[in-house]
């Protein structure tokens, strides 16, 4: 089934239970700010154990794809030359900010605003989201990297369609961007 409607599903399950709680009850605020912070705790952990998985297979394959054109921040398309350890490592430290930021709007919606909802409402998705993670699946969980989890990683899009902004691997189109100039920088 896809995550994004996975996700869909779990709130609206989430939103039924949290009519039924009293989310004034000091019991129960502390019971799901317990929750909340086991689940970031959880998820955090899984994210710090495919990071050491990485780090310890330490893959310096070398990938070259071409990043789509980012029409927010008009960017042309760029090649992008880096090692599988290192785009793993990116991702990872990307999910790993990712919950940092969760956490201080968490944070600031519930004690500075004083909601519990919405904390109630993101005690599974952490977890759910660590586990569902590309690279978790594979430094983990042992999947190869291969069709959807083939590096560079595809965005999804929330039924499955096509967004048209995926990375390019193909050889035709890396070789016009490395003619054209457009990236190609290795960071290490």
């Amino acid at each position: 089934m896809n995550p994004q409607l996975t996700n869909i599903i779990i709130m609206l399950v989430m939103m039924q239970i949290s009519r039924r709680l009293d989310m004034e009850d000091p019991t129960i605020i502390f019971y799901v700010r317990t929750f909340y912070c086991s689940s970031i705790l959880i998820s955090w952990i899984i994210y710090q154990l495919a990071k050491r998985s990485i780090l310890a297979k330490n893959d310096l394959t070398t990938i070259k794809f071409v990043q789509p054109k980012n029409v927010m921040m008009a960017e042309e398309e760029k090649l992008q030359v880096t090692t599988i350890r290192d785009y793993d490592l990116k991702d990872v430290n990307g999910s790993i900010k990712s919950i940092y930021t969760g956490v201080a709007m968490m944070g600031f919606m519930h004690f500075y605003m004083g909601y519990t909802n919405p904390l109630f409402m993101q005690i599974i998705s952490p977890v759910k989201g660590a586990l569902e993670s590309n690279e978790v699946k594979i430094h983990l969980f042992g999947k190869p990297a291969t069709g959807d989890l083939k590096r560079p990683f595809k965005s999804g899009s929330l039924f499955g369609v096509p967004t048209g902004n995926n990375p390019k691997t193909d050889k035709k189109s890396v070789d016009e961007a490395e003619r054209a100039g457009h990236g190609g920088i290795k960071y290490e």
